[in-house]
């Protein structure tokens, strides 16, 4: 078959999905990508797929962009004419469905989260909602990260729950995020991996980090990520280099493998409002790292607190830092103990295996 993967990014799909995608060519099938050009779009074609370069800001929302990025994926798939379209992220999802539906193509839809749109109620969210509402009646199948998105869904009536399916997030490849020996730092060190937005949790990692140094707690603190100033709810600049001048935590920037970084940590931190299923904590989890994350959506489900790490609630500081104080005295034999477990998790729940499964499984019945 001739199969599309539609992402806001290159990155995306060739760092999230690349095993999905060699599954599909090793099947024999004709894969397009279709995303912006990034530095790894040339990788996706020395891989073998076709791509095609589309104009999509995953940033923020500009209606009259938007409105046209459904003629501009349509002409793609007026063009390359797919047997299946899958899409990822929110403008695929609802851009690119509308566009395989004037076309008469079936598509496959994987709700990866939701960011604070469901948070929020002001005119923003209402548009959201109803474009939600208009192109989710056009997919074959929708998968979900986790069980609360899918509720949300059904409950304001966004799908017909026949439609829809979960998946553990994106999964995660066992054999690239192995555990390594345990060993503990001097002094002990925190690990944030994620963009510098406020939703990510970021100014409450800070406020925290500032109370544990207060307190006069040792510890290290470090942030790897992209700093985005641009996005909707980006830190700016100034405000950042701020935070690292003054050495509150040490910005690592950023890496293609974020693996060294996790390993050479002692705890993940991810403090995020909401999530579909964050793949730092699929990552940390199956490096046998103890994690702290926030009591919400996609965050609980691969952290059970005082099994593989601790929760926190949302927007509280004053508790991400007790939580942080905490992990940081626990014994070497209860850090032990929560990588095992979160490693042990992960194997049985987010194998990357299953998801791949079910994707194959959607796509053959479709396809028959």
């Amino acid at each position: 078959m001739k199969i599309a993967i539609v992402l806001n990014t290159s990155w995306n799909i060739y760092n999230f999905r690349m095993n999905f995608v060699k599954t599909l060519l090793d099947q024999g099938h004709e894969v397009h990508t279709i995303a912006p050009h990034d530095d790894f779009t040339p990788l996706l074609v020395n891989a073998g797929c076709h791509h095609h370069d589309v104009k999509m800001d995953s940033r923020g929302a500009n209606p009259v962009k938007d409105f046209l990025l459904i003629f501009e994926l349509r002409s793609i798939y007026k063009a390359v004419k797919p047997d299946i379209i899958l899409h990822y992220t929110i403008k695929p999802n609802v851009y690119g469905t509308l566009a395989a539906a004037s076309l008469r193509i079936p598509s496959i839809n994987n709700v990866c989260g939701l960011g604070t749109i469901f948070l929020k109620k002001n005119i923003v969210s209402q548009v959201a909602i109803s474009l939600y509402r208009l192109a989710f009646r056009f997919p074959k199948k929708i998968f979900f990260q986790n069980p609360d998105d899918l509720q949300l869904f059904v409950t304001k009536k966004l799908v017909s729950v026949t439609k829809t399916d979960l998946l553990p997030g994106s999964g995660v490849d066992l054999t690239r995020f192995l555990p390594v020996e345990f060993s503990r730092n001097k002094p002990f060190t925190f690990l944030l991996v994620s963009r510098l937005i406020t939703d990510k949790g970021i100014l409450e990692y800070v406020e925290a980090i500032k109370k544990l140094k207060s307190k006069g707690i040792q510890a290290k603190f470090q942030i790897l990520g992209a700093k985005d100033p641009v996005h909707s709810r980006g830190i700016k600049l100034e405000v950042i280099d701020e935070w690292i001048q003054s050495g509150t935590f040490e910005y690592l920037g950023t890496a293609k493998d974020v693996r060294p970084y996790i390993q050479q940590a002692d705890c993940i931190v991810l403090p995020s409002y909401r999530e579909g299923t964050p793949r730092t904590l699929l990552e940390a989890a199956s490096s046998a790292k103890p994690i702290i994350t926030t009591d919400v959506p996609g965050c609980h489900h691969v952290v059970k607190d005082g099994f593989n790490g601790l929760l926190c609630q949302m927007k509280d500081a004053d508790d991400l830092a007790e939580k942080m104080e905490i992990m940081a005295a626990c014994d070497d034999h209860t850090l032990q103990q929560m990588g095992k477990n979160g490693r042990h998790k992960i194997e049985t729940e987010f194998d990357e295996k299953i998801v791949i499964s079910k994707y194959l499984s959607a796509i053959n019945h479709i396809g028959a």
